[in-house]
């Protein structure tokens, strides 16, 4: 199982330095991937006094692709994981290029996490339909895959026509894995359609098994063999659940994950640096064998 770290979305900040001593940390470190949320707008809750979604217009969000673009530079090992896109409110074809663009200047370290999303004011501030979202990602995955994989495409569906047209250049991965995240019973259904692998949000101790049971039982009634669908669980790196860390990564392992994300947001770490160490602390827990180089004069 690789383990990799949620990018601090929230907490980081608009430091560029900052942003670039944490992605070179993190593969020094030894994770083996970033992980990062995505949200083009946030809601002012100052005329919606009812507001209930997870984020709002007080929380920061760096755009994934943009940012990978910007660690594909900085780091030679890390895989990127968008965690996930939310792809129905974006045009596929460009969703593609750009992806693309990242897996070429990351030499094919790109996983592209993709998702429905739950904010209907995104949706509607972008120009797409919110309740048409679920149809759309189906056709957008199977359009971008055509896109990455041949030179030039004819492709007409319910929303979206291609006339003998491609990618120049194309990606390294070919395709580019695509992973999705939800848990509904009909996101669940469709990652055994059409999905590489499963980004579910909850950490072990709260997993819902028998979704896991469910997406399994799917992917054999469509004649899939359930491992070839990788599993990247959500793994609360909160200093009070020390004790927890190397039981929240073995579970994942005996679920069969095949990555686990460390998640160091919502603990009151105000620097880039507490992210850091609380990172480091981590990996020395569950058996991560590197440690970071301090210069000297650091820590005095």
């Amino acid at each position: 199982m690789r383990l990799g770290v949620v990018f601090p979305q929230t907490e980081i900040g608009p430091d560029v330095g900052a942003i670039r001593e944490y992605a070179q940390a993190v593969e020094e470190l030894g994770y083996s991937h970033l992980l990062a949320y995505d949200h083009v707008l946030g809601a002012s809750t100052a005329s919606r006094p009812g507001w209930t979604g997870f984020y709002d217009l007080d929380d920061q969000f760096h755009e994934p692709l943009t940012l990978f673009a910007y660690l594909a530079a900085l780091t030679s090992t890390l895989e990127l994981v968008t965690g996930i896109l939310i792809l129905p409110q974006r045009q596929a074809a460009l969703v593609a290029k750009q992806a693309a663009e990242v897996d070429i200047l990351s030499g094919g370290r790109l996983r592209l996490g993709v998702a429905l999303g739950w904010n209907a004011v995104e949706y509607e501030a972008l120009g797409v339909s919110f309740a048409q979202r679920g149809v759309l990602i189906e056709e957008q995955i199977e359009l971008m895959r055509a896109l990455w994989t041949n030179s030039a495409v004819s492709f007409a569906g319910s929303f979206h026509t291609v006339t003998d047209a491609g990618i120049n250049p194309p990606p390294i991965q070919r395709p580019i894995p695509v992973w999705m995240g939800g848990g509904t019973d009909a996101v669940l259904r469709r990652i055994a359609r059409v999905a590489d692998g499963w980004i579910p949000t909850f950490r072990y101790r709260d997993a819902d098994l028998s979704a896991l049971e469910r997406l399994r039982g799917y992917a054999r009634q469509l004649g899939r063999d359930p491992s070839e669908i990788g599993l990247d669980g959500h793994v609360d790196a909160r200093l009070a659940d020390e004790a927890s860390w190397i039981g929240e990564v073995e579970g994942w392992r005996g679920l069969g994950a095949t990555h686990a994300s460390v998640n160091t947001m919502g603990d009151g770490l105000v620097t880039v640096e507490q992210h850091i160490e609380r990172l480091e602390r981590f990996g020395q827990t569950v058996g991560l064998a590197r440690q970071r180089r301090r210069s000297m004069g650091e820590g005095m």
